[in-house]
């Protein structure tokens, strides 16, 4: 038995290549693995043991991305939490996760210490005071594709956050199916800029180009300064909606700028079409949009080699099934909206300690219920309606947010709008639209709006009210939070 994982992570990678480089310093491949047996000795020495978890609620920085290297490596599960928690919220996540050893930040130390008294808790100085007294030799933990190597809560949009169990097998295979479809080589070099407590950053980005012996330009956080003045020695973005337009709003993003990179991805919450066409405008480089799930890592992405569409997330990846199937579980048509389902070794082994749960989530023939909702086009790409759970019933009625969100984006005026349902004693929800507008003389007004979209939407579609914010809440990932919005904007409120 070995350690897939941690294996595939540097089975490619030339021991003298760059693997990772920061501010601080650069790792080649060789060096990188001594790091990793010295951080994994230090949590040895910390009393984890092959099959704990290990929590981790710190900033991101070069020392705590190879501390979970040296997680998987000493066979342990890593439960990355937002370093946005409050203490409150993290009591939550210990209780359920009942971690062996927590890693914060020293500004939590106390707090947690506190509040989780038997937990053993390390801060990353502490982690890395031990990582450098310790030996750059370690006998990698064996451990089975099945083994648990992360767990990540969900965002908890409909209750309590679940553990979302993700096995050796669904995390190596998922990035090898990404190195393929998206053509990694040894030759990349990655701008990562994104967090380390989510699925994108901490798995997407890091594991796909460390499989393909590439390179990753690590960036403590998003600048769109930094990121175009690193566009000249790299050749891969992986970003989310956000980057991108805030990389717009930038006179150094030009043809020039760009020119040396491969690879735009986009992933995490919807692009818009604008936004999409607009870079492609400015750069002359197309965005790939792929969509994916902390239960099911990356499940589909708009094509290397082809037609990128806007508005759509592609087509399934090697090794990944799809169906859009209507209420009755039966196969719906092409274009025609129905609940999204996956079936692959991408998936994920349940919920944490959540046996009924996890029953709930997958249908009878094993298919995992998304919760999403969409559509298949004639070319087999997928197209995103949003959430089961946002979905408006209107007058009996079913309303999907993304398709009027998509009509009211292209009034003229209109920055970004999302599109909630709120109670209505007649309709029973009434469709409403919270919308982030320019300002001055093309500020579009609630009657220009809905005038503009009627020719698009059927009246019943057609928001009853129009409330203008200065920003829409977004959490760590970019994703609106809709949730947020119903609460804010509720009649009395």
């Amino acid at each position: 038995m070995n350690n897939p994982l941690f294996e595939a992570l540097f089975a490619t990678g030339a021991a003298g290549a760059t693997a990772l480089e920061a501010e601080d310093r650069g790792y080649s491949y060789a060096e990188l693995d001594q790091e990793t047996a010295r951080y994994a000795n230090a949590l040895s020495e910390l009393d984890v043991q092959p099959g704990d978890r290990v929590a981790v609620q710190a900033a991101k920085s070069t020392a705590n991305l190879i501390a979970y290297l040296a997680i998987v490596r000493a066979g342990a599960a890593i439960v990355p939490l937002n370093t946005a928690y409050t203490l409150a919220e993290l009591d939550y996540f210990i209780a359920d996760a009942e971690p062996s050893l927590i890693i914060v930040d020293p500004e939590r130390d106390p707090g947690i210490a506190a509040r989780a008294p038997r937990v053993r808790i390390a801060t990353p100085a502490t982690l890395s005071a031990l990582a450098r007294g310790a030996s750059p030799a370690f006998e990698t933990a064996p451990r089975a594709e099945s083994d648990l190597a992360a767990l990540c809560y969900t965002s908890g949009t409909t209750g309590r956050s679940k553990g979302a169990m993700l096995t050796h097998g669904a995390l190596t295979a998922n990035a090898r199916a990404l190195v393929a479809a998206w053509r990694f080589t040894p030759a990349d070099i990655l701008i990562h800029a994104l967090p380390i407590f989510h699925v994108h950053g901490l798995f997407i980005a890091t594991h796909v180009p460390l499989m393909a012996g590439a390179s990753i330009l690590l960036q403590p956080r998003f600048d769109a300064g930094a990121v175009i003045a690193a566009m000249d020695r790299a050749s891969v973005l992986m970003g989310v909606p956000t980057f991108y337009v805030r990389l717009l709003a930038q006179e150094g993003l030009t043809r020039e700028a760009a020119a040396g990179m491969r690879l735009f991805v986009s992933g995490s919450a919807p692009l818009l079409a604008s936004t999409h066409e607009a870079f492609a405008a400015r750069t002359g480089k197309a965005i790939l949009e792929r969509y994916g799930m902390s239960e099911t890592l990356m499940n589909t992405s708009n094509p290397y080699a082809g037609r990128r569409v806007a508005g759509s997330v592609g087509s399934p990846l090697p090794g990944v099934e799809l169906r859009v199937v209507d209420d009755a579980g039966n196969l719906a048509p092409a274009g025609v909206a129905g609940a999204v389902e996956i079936k692959g070794g991408n998936g994920f082994g349940g919920y944490w300690r959540a046996p009924d749960k996890t029953r709930a989530a997958f249908t009878a023939d094993g298919w995992f219920r998304t919760g999403d909702v969409g559509h298949l086009d004639a070319e087999g790409y997928l197209h995103l309606a949003g959430r089961a759970s946002d979905l408006i019933i209107s007058g009996g009625l079913n309303v999907y947010p993304a398709e009027v969100e998509a009509a009211i984006d292209a009034v003229s005026g209109v920055i970004e709008s999302a599109v909630i349902g709120l109670p209505n004693a007649d309709l029973g929800e009434a469709v409403t639209a919270v919308v982030v507008a320019e300002e001055g003389e093309g500020r579009p007004s609630e009657a220009r709006i809905v005038t503009e979209i009627s020719e698009r939407l059927a009246a019943f579609k057609r928001p009853k009210r129009v409330i203008f914010v200065d920003a829409l809440p977004r959490n760590a990932m970019g994703k609106v939070e809709k949730a947020r919005l119903r609460r804010t904007c509720a009649p009395g409120n």
